[in-house]
């Protein structure tokens, strides 16, 4: 029966496993695999003790018993040597094996308390963890029926907290064969040639435990410690995009001496490829080359077939060459290598070819619907009051934990648990969850000795930025409004999208421009000054103007100041460029003033809202989420009276003080 014959005439388990389930490892290769291994070993057993047992029993059939309990006469004289030579040996070849012996650590599968079913918010990768996974099962199936090469290697690259580990652990669990668990950096010694030893030895368990179990998972964490790229060798450069989406989608507004908003914008990095110059030394270059062969050598004999081998080599030298006796074929172990790094950019390429990591899976930080998976997941182990069981709570603890990873949501809720503890309780609540997420982000609040005109300021500001958001951008969610110290804010607004989003429209843009103005707007209304709290605001409206000009054709030019080469200042940021071009920085300071009068406008008519806030905080410090919106709604909402027509003239946009302005309240 043919391949295609076989893989048509029967369902095979692979197949009925599908792709979304793990199949059923008593069915599959594996599981027979160790069956097998299983009985042989039983035979082997009972060969061994069977032989003397049976020699004992002839000898007692024949009145000739063997005594067990007599020791034979030892003469110590002849020993003593022989001992001490034995030591001696021990003494000079005992460091050399010590060092290098493999240092991983093995867990049998009983030993792992992770499952598949754990692995939360990453379902994408957790499909194809689920195909790798039934491919190692089925290894047989897949290469002989099938006419495939089954995976060898599996490379988890992504950041660190998203699963990368957890996720080895649970296929070693769901797969029942030994988990061989080691670090890059455990395989480096101070001994020339220990480090290459160590991952021969680490190589050589795998094996030796994947023919004795059906299969077996070595996982290597860090793998950039050993399998960094040699010299000579280029490797390309990836942009870094992660980080200005982040910088975009920062949700918390600090008020004080520093800046808090984005500062850093998209920063492509050249993809031309980038040589590797550093020096090699067996610590780089023949590691990496130990670990090449050792990836690509898992067919390797065993003990008892070299010794066979030579033995048939032997006798082949005297049989004519019709009659030669062929050696035994090296068993495959099916050993899956998975190593985890959050550097692969950094890698050898000849690592990551077919045929030793034959699959790359990045992990990324899960989205709004994984975040708030995860968090279903960590509340049903976690105490906490019935109010954390509303779905609405849920999906905002869903959306501010944006770029969350799972590990820091669970850090979260364990900070959110050591809050209720500090207030006497043993369940956690809603506040408790957003003072663990200011003391994370922001810092710990440090109450400090306000003057009564600085607080009074400081609370004015706060409660601008607050009433600019409720009026500008009404689907925005209000998360904290605090005037406690945190690090260098003395305030701040927590506002964030309703939804995740990904990209934002020129409305957005200019939304976010005039609360981060609002502040500095109420402190003009109400005092009749300003103060240097606004620093932090202005530094971001200032990078979201230049977004809009520089790299988003926003603001009546479609050049992109990010396409800037050879230039006076095309080693600097984004603002930079835009802020160093004459006409680009013309652009900027025009939208701002358009923006903090349409702002002003808006806000001179909902002066009771600004106020309503104020006051509260004055009396409360902070308000936490559905606080906020309680006041403004007590005080009326918004004004029903229609926005003032502004004047959008030179003089108007100079800045100067309205003849208008109310006393300081």
């Amino acid at each position: 029966m043919n391949r295609q014959t076989a893989a048509a005439g029967q369902t095979l388990p692979l197949l009925a496993a599908g792709g979304s389930t793990v199949m059923n490892v008593s069915g599959a290769d594996v599981g027979r695999n160790r069956e097998e291994q299983r009985r042989k070993r039983l035979w082997r057993l009972a060969l061994v003790a069977g032989i003397p047992a049976l020699l004992l029993w002839v000898r007692i059939a024949t009145g000739n018993p063997v005594n067990v309990l007599h020791i034979p006469h030892i003469d110590w004289v002849m020993v003593m040597p022989i001992l001490f030579f034995v030591v001696l040996i021990l003494a000079v070849l005992g460091p050399f094996l010590f060092f290098g012996r493999s240092p991983h650590v093995l867990y049998r599968p009983e030993q792992i308390d992770v499952r598949l079913s754990d692995i939360v918010g990453i379902e994408p990768v957790k499909e194809e963890v689920v195909r790798s996974l039934n491919l190692f099962l089925a290894h047989k199936t897949f290469a002989g029926t099938m006419g495939g090469t089954p995976r060898r290697g599996l490379l988890f690259e992504g950041a660190p907290g998203t699963g990368k580990t957890y996720t080895a652990k649970a296929m070693a669990r769901e797969a029942g064969v030994p988990f061989l668990f080691v670090s890059g950096t455990s395989f480096q010694s101070m001994f020339y040639g220990a480090t290459a030893m160590k991952i021969r030895g680490f190589f050589k368990a795998a094996r030796k435990a994947a023919l004795a179990h059906g299969g077996a998972i070595a996982f290597m964490e860090e793998i950039d410690a050993i399998g960094a790229t040699r010299r000579g060798l280029s490797m390309t450069a990836a942009p870094d995009v992660a980080r200005s989406v982040s910088s975009m989608n920062a949700s918390v507004q600090c008020c004080g001496s520093v800046g808090s908003m984005p500062g850093q914008f998209l920063s492509v990095a050249p993809a031309a490829p980038v040589t590797n110059a550093f020096g090699t030394s067996e610590g780089v270059g023949g590691v990496v080359n130990e670990l090449l062969v050792q990836m690509q050598s898992f067919d390797s004999p065993t003990g008892a077939q070299k010794l066979q081998s030579k033995l048939i080599e032997a006798i082949n030298l005297f049989l004519p060459a019709h009659r030669q006796m062929p050696k035994p074929v090296p068993p495959r172990a099916n050993v899956l290598i998975i190593a985890a790094t959050n550097r692969a950019d950094a890698l050898d390429p000849a690592l990551l070819r077919p045929g030793r990591f034959d699959r790359a899976l990045t992990f990324e930080r899960p989205d709004q619907a994984g975040r708030r998976a995860l968090v279903d997941h960590f509340l049903a182990r976690k105490a906490h009051h019935d109010e954390l069981k509303d779905a609405e709570y849920r999906d905002a603890l869903a959306s501010v934990t944006h770029s969350y990873t799972p590990v820091m949501i669970e850090q979260l809720l364990d900070e959110a648990l050591i809050n209720a503890v500090r207030r006497g309780d043993m369940q956690m609540t809603w506040k408790d969850i957003e003072q663990a997420r200011l003391a994370t982000t922001v810092g710990i609040g440090q109450p400090i000795g306000y003057t009564a005109h600085e607080k009074r300021l400081i609370a004015t500001h706060e409660a601008g930025h607050a009433t600019a958001a409720y009026l500008v951008a009404p689907t925005r969610r209000l998360e904290v409004l605090s005037i406690i110290k945190r690090r260098e804010a003395l305030g701040m607004l927590a506002h964030g999208d309703a939804e995740e989003v990904f990209t934002r429209s020129r409305t957005e843009m200019l939304q976010l421009i005039q609360i981060a103005l609002g502040g500095q707007c109420a402190e003009e209304m109400f005092f009749g000054d300003v103060s240097t709290g606004p620093s932090g605001d202005l530094l971001y409206a200032t990078n979201v103007a230049a977004q809009m000009v520089g790299a988003a054709g926003m603001a009546g030019t479609l050049v992109s100041y990010a396409a800037v080469q050879g230039s006076a200042f095309s080693d600097t940021n984004l603002v930079g460029r835009v802020l160093g071009d004459t006409q680009g920085r013309a652009r900027v300071e025009e939208m701002l003033q358009e923006q903090k009068v349409l702002i002003k406008g808006r806000l001179e008519a909902n002066q009771h809202l600004i106020a309503a806030l104020r006051d509260s905080l004055l009396d409360r410090n902070e308000l936490v989420g559905r606080e906020i919106q309680a006041v403004l709604e007590a005080a009326g909402g918004a004004s029903d009276v229609d926005a003032p027509v502004i004047d959008l003239t030179d003089a108007a946009l100079s800045g100067q003080a309205r003849e208008d302005i109310p006393a300081s309240s």
